[in-house]
């Protein structure tokens, strides 16, 4: 199952890497949806160094997670793998500037199922598929509205 976005915003590239390597604030978002976060490696470590053991509750079940940083070519590309419960995923995040100022962020999402139970998990993604890539789509939208609102206020 594959999930795309694309999203302009109006802050350096420099500045969305940043936002987007900052795993500590997505460690405590992580933490108050309820997600179970244990970190693995020092946080001044090599971003590539760095891994999270995750436990979360998703249709009922428990699932658990391996989540490590697979690449991180500064300021252009991070890439998170993940695996566990069944399933593989890759999380790419591109970074492309459109000038000085503008930057483009394109986040795709693979999901890959290993097992027949999460081949039936993501079966019944795939019914829900135009809900979830709006949902997806708004959650980076945020994201983009987020770290702007963060600029503006420290400009």
């Amino acid at each position: 199952m594959h999930f795309e976005t694309k999203e302009d915003t109006d802050s350096p590239i420099d500045e969305v890497f940043a936002a987007v390597t900052d795993f500590e604030s997505f460690e405590r978002s992580a933490i108050r949806r309820g997600v179970e976060v244990r970190r693995n490696g020092d946080s001044d470590a090599a971003p590539e160094d760095l891994s999270w053991d995750v436990v979360f509750m998703f249709r009922g079940s428990e699932r658990k997670m391996r989540v490590e940083v697979a690449e991180c070519d500064r300021p252009n590309t991070v890439v998170f793998a993940a695996t566990g419960s069944g399933m593989t995923g890759l999380l790419r995040v591109d970074l492309m500037a459109l000038s000085p100022r503008r930057t483009r962020m394109t986040v795709r999402l693979e999901m890959k199922p290993k097992t027949l139970a999460a081949r039936l998990l993501v079966q019944s993604l795939k019914l829900a598929r135009n809900k979830l890539n709006r949902r997806y789509r708004k959650r980076v939208a945020e994201f983009v509205d987020l770290l702007e609102s963060r600029q503006s206020q420290t400009a």
